[in-house]
């Protein structure tokens, strides 16, 4: 039989379960009550995990659990325990974003295989890269890629590329939202998001700004596979078995060169009908769209249908038979699939009477296989002559060899816990004397000499950088370059060559919030500062970035103050104390028009339901910014921040002289005034 690329499909509970298999899903992705990204989901207890991955397994689909959250020091001793539970259940995978989880399930469950999450923003061939040297075995690249930057990582990588095929986009790169956080305390990083994107949010009179239509690439199933695409995944963990019966049927007509039914997957769910365009590279206004009560009218129609796919079991596994019918023997039917065999006996056999059992007779009854995984491939016949057995006895020894055979495959083999390496060495290096304060810019022009004055650290855009590089002989080494949030495949070399040549001017050091700039930086051999995107909230992710090359560290604001101090680092620790936060990183701009991006000069904004404005900040035609329109003030609370060895002012929109104030008010320690947050540094996340 050829073998495909899986068919991914979401299990949020039993019911979607069952109809992913027995529509023909490949394999299914599921969670815990507890760590991972869809807490909302119904979701499956670490008790009876054993159990559905033996039913799994018995009918040829893999599972893999989602660990893909965000997790505290204070939540380690409850995550491993889930992870215990994991392992000991047999699991093909486990998906995860936090890098100090992945180093800790190396650590402990080193056979494990490791899967990075699409949280882990992994969306150019340095990410996946460096992911390789982690030791991960898969990868669920990023959703904004097109089909050519998805076909240079697939030939790049040795890791097996998952890439989503149907289902809602977010409109943040994932990983790379804090907008739920920020406005409600619900973290799409700790699975909490409360998807406040779908609010109307209005953008040159434009409705619901931050709404994508759903995805579907399930007519590109085969082009996919000719890229080197390894794992076809379906979003919807909180969708109804419905949904997932529909869009599992759809991918397996694509893959079997059918035309996909995607008048029904619209039906069952869409918001104003479908997008591709990411993989085309089409990145315009028709990408948004909403839930229209013609989108949940249609859903209606179609349900009844669908669940009738999901109350029948279909055949899929091959299974070889051998019947040996001698005189005076018990009749015994083996059956293998050619991995695991069993042999059950039966009766007697009686002198036939009138027609002997032979082959066809035994065929005839051996090969009904139904309401059962397995369908009859070879079957071998020792009949001896002149014997008779009743088809009733065929059908109750083919039942019972089937029953063994899934029982057989059912068992769980857990993952070998490695022997507990020796205790790290508790405590971190703690900043002598006052926080070091730094400024990171957006313009050059913005690097006044009061900020150059002032500001123990400075850092500018990559590209800014590149325009002003005397900039890096004046500030005297105490600048760094921020490489870019989003840095597709087709731009890496660019950055690269730009990273030589400013080192030619004297730039010693890089600040990066990606795996993939992580690793470019470190392989320019420039000193690496951790940005807040590598969502660094507990001491193994500290330690795992420090492994990876990273000097110092940015704590992401997620992180809350208490669990900060008690953080322990190899490294030097800071955080973002001022700044417009940024609340989502975007490949497709809300502020564009129909005719595109026009004259827009890199900053626009959107606007909420209450009229605030959220600022668009442009990163040269590549990515945009969210920005919070409150910016963060902790300039009077600087005592408080005593456990930190750098302290950075993050200035986006703000004039030169603004910023010359705001260093200013920190220096001071004076009280803001206006409008303004303190974060989530003081706020219980969710």
């Amino acid at each position: 039989m050829e073998k495909h690329a899986e068919i991914l499909a979401p299990a949020g509970g039993e019911v979607q379960l069952r109809a992913a298999v027995l529509c023909g899903a490949d394999a299914v992705y599921l969670g815990l009550r507890g760590f991972n990204a869809r807490a909302g989901a119904e979701n499956f207890d670490e008790n009876t995990l054993p159990q559905t991955v033996g039913w799994c397994h018995s009918r040829g689909v893999k599972v893999y659990v989602t660990l893909n959250t965000l997790v505290t020091d204070r939540e380690l001793p409850r995550w491993l325990r889930s992870l215990d539970a994991v392992a000991a259940a047999g699991v093909d995978g486990v998906l995860v974003q936090d890098l100090g989880l992945v180093r800790l399930m190396r650590q402990r469950y080193p056979t494990l295989p490791l899967l990075g999450s699409t949280q882990m923003s992994v969306h150019n061939l340095a990410g996946a890269r460096l992911l390789e040297e982690m030791g991960l075995y898969q990868v669920v690249l990023a959703r904004e890629l097109s089909k050519e930057e998805i076909a240079a990582i697939c030939a790049g990588t040795s890791l097996r590329c998952e890439v989503f095929v149907h289902g809602a986009l977010c409109m943040s790169v994932s990983g790379q939202c804090y907008l739920s956080s920020v406005l409600g305390e619900r973290s799409g990083n700790r699975g909490r998001c409360a998807q406040p994107c779908r609010l109307d949010f209005k953008s040159h009179g434009r409705s619901y700004a931050l709404s994508l239509k759903d995805l579907t690439l399930t007519d590109r199933l085969q082009e996919l596979e000719a890229l080197g695409v390894a794992s076809f995944k379906i979003e919807g963990r909180l969708k109804r078995p419905e949904y997932v019966a529909a869009a599992v049927t759809a991918c397996r007509q694509s893959l079997s060169g059918e035309a996909p039914d995607l008048e029904t997957l619209r039906s069952v769910f869409s918001r104003s009908g479908f997008t591709d365009g990411y993989y085309t590279a089409r990145r315009d206004l028709s990408m948004f769209g909403i839930r229209t009560k013609e989108d949940a009218a249609a859903s209606a129609e179609v349900l009844g249908r669908l669940a009738a796919l999901t109350r029948n079991e279909v055949g899929r596994l091959p299974a070889d038979m051998v019947l040996t019918l001698l005189p005076e023997k018990p009749v015994t039917l083996a059956v293998t699939d050619g991995t695991h065999r069993v042999e059950v006996a039966g009766e007697v056999p009686q002198t036939a009477l009138t027609r002997p059992t032979d082959e066809e007779l035994a065929r005839r009854a051996l090969e009904k296989c139904g309401g059962t995984p397995f369908y009859l491939q070879n079957l071998t016949c020792h009949i001896a002559p002149g014997l008779m057995l009743p088809l009733s006895a065929l059908n109750r020894l083919r039942a019972a060899a089937l029953t063994a055979l899934a029982e057989a495959r059912s068992v769980v083999i857990p993952y070998p816990q490695a022997p507990a390496a020796a205790e790290e060495p508790s405590g971190r290096r703690r900043p002598q004397g006052a926080a070091e304060l730094r400024c990171r810019l957006t313009a050059a022009a913005q690097a006044s000499p009061a900020i150059r004055r002032g500001a123990g650290r400075l850092s500018l855009p990559l590209w800014e950088l590149a325009e002003h590089p005397e900039l890096i002989e004046s500030c005297g080494g105490r600048l760094l370059a921020e490489l870019p949030a989003f840095c597709p495949v087709e731009q890496e070399e660019t950055v690269m060559r730009t990273l030589r040549r400013l080192k030619e001017y004297g730039l010693t050091a890089a600040l990066c919030g990606n795996l993939g700039t992580l690793l470019m930086a470190r392989e320019a051999g420039l000193a690496i500062t951790g940005d807040y995107g590598l969502n660094i909230i507990n001491s193994s992710a500290a330690r795992q970035a420090a492994e990876l090359g990273c000097a110092e560290l940015t704590l992401s604001f997620e992180c809350e103050r208490t669990a900060a101090r008690s953080l322990e680092s190899p490294v030097p620790l800071g955080i973002i104390a001022y700044g417009h936060l940024p609340l989502m990183l975007l490949r497709n701009c809300p502020g564009k028009t129909a005719a595109g991006c026009g004259d827009c000069r890199g900053v626009n904004h959107i606007t909420d339901r209450r009229g605030e404005d959220f600022p668009l900040q442009c990163g040269q035609r590549q990515y945009t910014h969210l920005l919070n329109p409150r910016p963060l003030f902790l300039s009077d609370r600087l005592p408080e921040w005593d456990f930190c060895d750098f302290l950075t002012l993050r200035f986006t929109t703000e004039s030169p002289a603004e910023c010359d104030a705001v260093l200013k008010m920190y220096q001071t320690g004076a009280a803001p005034a206006g409008a303004f947050t303190r974060g989530l540094y003081y706020r219980s996340l969710k």
